[in-house]
């Protein structure tokens, strides 16, 4: 149990920082872009390009982010009338059902990165379209993760509640 809290807590850690530096060079290439264009008439060619996919890299990692807080989508009107006990058979069922259906998202995305590798595009730079693409399947993975351990951590502490109730 304690390893998987650290395990957690090491890729929020790293969540984290990643947001930080995607939100800090959208906010900064924009910028950027805004002043180049309305003082100078001139702008930076692929600095759009970017920001669209550092908006898509901060929406995966943001989710993740937001699931290992448990401050993801959830609809926990009825949840508030179960017991603790049942509450926490809800959340592991919940959360096994969540990371089955991001299990299948990734692979899905991992298909879908496969098939743009083929194709050969470039987004800017040198930059393969395949290479930016690859935060889809490794968020959705990350997403899994974290409900994964949602689940197991409701699994331990449901049993070990169980079994100091005895």
């Amino acid at each position: 149990m304690k390893f998987l809290r650290a395990l957690d807590r090491f890729f929020h850690k790293i969540e984290f920082g990643l947001l930080v530096a995607f939100l800090g060079s959208m906010v900064l290439l924009a910028f950027t872009q805004v002043v180049l264009r309305n003082f100078f008439g001139t702008g930076v060619v692929w600095a759009d390009t970017i920001v669209r996919h550092l908006v898509l890299w901060s929406g995966f990692v943001g989710a993740a982010l937001a699931t290992s807080e448990e401050r993801h989508i959830s609809i926990d009107a009825l949840t508030k009338f179960l017991s603790a006990r049942t509450r926490h058979v809800v959340l592991i069922f919940t959360s096994t059902f969540a990371a089955i259906v991001c299990y299948y998202l990734t692979a899905a995305a991992w298909e879908y990165v496969l098939e743009e590798r083929l194709n050969g595009g470039e987004l800017v730079l040198g930059i393969q379209t395949w290479v930016a693409l690859l935060i889809i399947p490794s968020g959705y993975l990350l997403i899994a993760f974290h409900f994964i351990i949602k689940a197991i951590e409701n699994i331990l502490s449901t049993f070990t509640k169980h079994a100091e109730a005895r």
